[in-house]
């Protein structure tokens, strides 16, 4: 954070080790209520402008699930991966992507510089399609 022309308070610092230790999926008011549990006198708008700064550090990403609120990820290495059950909403993380040679590709086509992603695909879960193989 400091690196990047930003301050790195006792907020921010509480504020990112608190996502850490929840794991990374929590909206902003999960967040909140898990960062004032340990520092109650952080306010809620310095969360909401830690995850705005952390967003365009690259360092966590929205993703929105749903109707519900978006919950932020932390990007492990510059990216983060979903399998997403559109029955019953289950979402499982899965680490290797196989998208290097991809994205190789979309760098050199498009002479663009990837800093990151995001990859969500939506599909059924093997206990949903069991339960209604149609």
């Amino acid at each position: 954070m400091s690196a990047s022309g930003y301050r790195l308070t006792f907020a921010r610092r509480a504020i990112c080790e608190t996502l850490l230790a929840m794991g990374g999926h929590v909206t902003p008011d999960e967040l909140v209520e898990a960062v004032r549990l340990q520092n109650p006198g952080i306010g809620r708008m310095t969360v909401y402008r830690t995850l705005d700064i952390l967003c365009e550090l690259g360092q966590v990403r929205p993703v929105y699930q749903a109707a519900g609120a978006a919950q932020y990820v932390v990007l492990e290495d510059g990216h983060h991966h979903h399998l997403v059950c559109s029955h019953c909403g289950r979402v499982f993380e899965f680490s290797d992507c196989g998208l290097e040679s991809f994205a190789q590709m979309i760098t050199t086509r498009f002479d663009f510089a990837i800093d990151g992603h995001l990859l969500e695909i939506y599909g059924r879960c093997g206990p949903c399609r069991e339960a209604d193989p149609s």
